[in-house]
């Protein structure tokens, strides 16, 4: 019997980088960078960032004269590091205004928040009468579910809610000719797509950009066209694939598999959700918020404990409307019922965010002033970089984080593991900090199509009955394809210097 491997949890994944990073301390001595202060323009005006000096990297000595090795201890008193305390000290570290227990608190937050909107079926609601007027006018419903479903994931993160609308598309689009495959690009790729390029999400951008002390929700005109232009290809891409199927049903790869869906096929009316006057003013709420957000980030500077705020509000006045209009039979406890049930769903990815700051803080902490073991290894990364041009460094980043995600597809936990160390090693080799968020955004979100470590692929192919290895092998060449458009995209960030 062949056994199977099983991947393992994230949490095991950290533990043992944690003790990888400990040994690290035992044998590479620690070093810091001589810092400046330099001024960048913003929408609000001149502002000042303290960065490393290139080149002016310097072993700490010993009192012999030698670089300095200090070793993290195991256990430790007094509140100081060690390797046992690695998780407490990582999620009481930072303050409300960044990494790591703000980030905490402002996704557990904002996870509660679209716990309480997901609540009210204002989402299922409006996807599926669109669906409904659009039935038998393929045309209309590849480009349009493609569009929704992409924008979800860019404005919100959308992933797992994809799973459910896949059982009620994927037979649809079966029986309207085209194959299970179409059904999955439309209402899982698309969200992907969306969450990849986004300029918005607050459970990838927000966090990444806060991690690397880049302002929240900036360089959003470039990602908004980068959304565009991929969203753009995802539908083409989509659209002359279902016609190809269409035209010729053995040509798909799930031809067999796609056989239960055409015996079965029926179009169920009743699993339609009407789409009453409460759903739309969900949906107005929602509208509004997200403008009352990019408004007070770019105007009057809004972090963390404001959006928060906002997110709050916008969580609340959609519990109401569901109340009032009784959506969903939604009660005044259904308000903190799904907004604990939101921010619970959320509570790995926070603890993620406290575990992989606690790595860093294993290795010294992300002060390139203070001699640690990060600088040290930062300085050697950069000396193998610096011989590249910049473009070339980015694209080496954009390929570390499409590796890396195979083994945490946490987008917020991603963040929080690897920009404390990509967004300083930007600085050393002439990368615009924005490109280095770049990098992790199209990484993380572009391979979730692929790695079988991604729980909500898998429960979509396990919905279109596909295997892994057969989806695997169409993918291929799309990844392929995306990340030579996204390296693209990741050149253009550097020349002109995005910000």
């Amino acid at each position: 019997m062949k056994k199977k491997i099983r991947i393992p949890d994230t949490y095991v994944i950290i533990f043992f980088v944690v003790i990888f990073a400990a040994i690290l301390t035992y044998l590479i001595p620690v070093g810091s960078f001589t810092m400046e202060k330099i001024q960048y323009a913003t929408e609000a005006g001149m502002k000042t960032r303290t960065v490393p000096v290139p080149g002016s990297f310097a072993y700490a000595l010993d009192e012999f004269g030698k670089p300095l090795i200090k070793g993290v201890p195991i256990f430790a008193a007094g509140g100081d590091m060690s390797i046992t305390n690695y998780i407490f000290e990582g999620l009481v570290s930072g303050d409300k205004w960044g990494t790591a227990v703000g980030i905490i608190a402002f996704i557990l937050i904002t996870g509660g928040a679209f716990g309480i909107i997901l609540k009210t079926k204002a989402v299922e609601a409006g996807i599926l009468n669109m669906i409904k007027k659009t039935k038998g006018s393929e045309v209309l419903l590849i480009p349009l579910v493609f569009l929704l479903f992409s924008l979800g994931g860019a404005v919100f993160g959308m992933g797992e809610e994809a799973i459910p609308f896949a059982m009620i598309l994927i037979p649809i689009v079966v029986g309207m000719g085209y194959d299970s495959i179409t059904g999955i690009f439309m209402c899982y790729i698309s969200t992907q797509i969306g969450f990849a390029t986004s300029w918005m999400n607050p459970f990838s951008v927000a966090i990444a950009q806060g991690v690397a002390g880049v302002p929240v929700l900036s360089g959003a005109m470039f990602r908004i066209a980068m959304w565009i232009f991929f969203t753009t290809f995802g539908i083409v891409y989509t659209m002359n694939y279902a016609k190809k199927v269409k035209a010729n049903p053995e040509l798909s790869i799930s031809y067999e598999t796609d056989k239960f869906f055409r015996d079965d096929f029926k179009a169920d009316e009743s699993e339609d959700l009407e789409f009453k006057f409460g759903h739309k003013l969900v949906f107005l709420t929602i509208f509004l918020g997200m403008s009352w957000i990019i408004w007070g980030v770019v105007l009057h500077g809004y972090y963390l404990p404001e959006i928060a705020a906002q997110f709050t509000i916008m969580g609340i006045i959609s519990g109401i409307i569901g109340v009032i209009f009784n959506l969903n039979n939604m009660t005044v406890n259904d308000i903190a019922i799904s907004f604990r049930k939101g921010a619970e769903e959320l509570i790995g990815a926070a603890l993620v965010v406290g575990m992989a700051k606690g790595i860093v803080l294993v290795l010294g902490g992300v002060d390139a002033g203070t001699p640690t073991v990060l600088n040290t290894v930062l300085n050697s990364v950069a000396g193998i970089l610096s011989h590249l041009h910049a473009s070339l460094s980015a694209i080496a980043m954009y390929f570390f984080q499409s590796t890396f995600n195979f083994f945490v597809v946490s987008g917020s936990g991603q963040a929080a593991l690897t920009m404390p160390i990509m967004a300083p090693l930007a600085d050393l080799v002439g990368v615009p900090r924005q490109v280095a968020v770049l990098a992790f955004q199209l990484g993380d979100g572009f391979t979730n199509m692929f790695v079988p470590t991604s729980g909500i692929l898998m429960a979509i192919l396990g919905i279109a009955k596909i295997e892994w290895g057969v989806w695997a092998k169409l993918q291929i060449k799309f990844q392929g394809v995306l990340f030579l458009l996204g390296s693209i995209f990741m050149v253009i960030g550097v020349l002109i210097n995005l910000q």
